[in-house]
């Protein structure tokens, strides 16, 4: 499978809850910290929930 980068861009302050814990779940938290995960279903789910608030790279 191949990778992505996934940069967190925006706040969670003010989001609701779900969207906060896709954050965490995804590793980030703070704006500008950067993950690679492996692109499966699951994370690509997770990205899209919360697309407005990360930035996406493929690797």
């Amino acid at each position: 499978m191949s990778k992505v980068r996934i940069t967190q861009i925006k706040s969670t302050i003010d989001r609701p809850e779900n969207q906060k814990r896709t954050i965490k779940a995804l590793g980030l938290g703070k704006i500008n910290r950067a993950v690679e995960k492996e692109n499966s279903d699951a994370i690509a789910g997770m990205i899209r929930k919360v697309s407005h608030l990360v930035k996406v790279e493929e690797i």
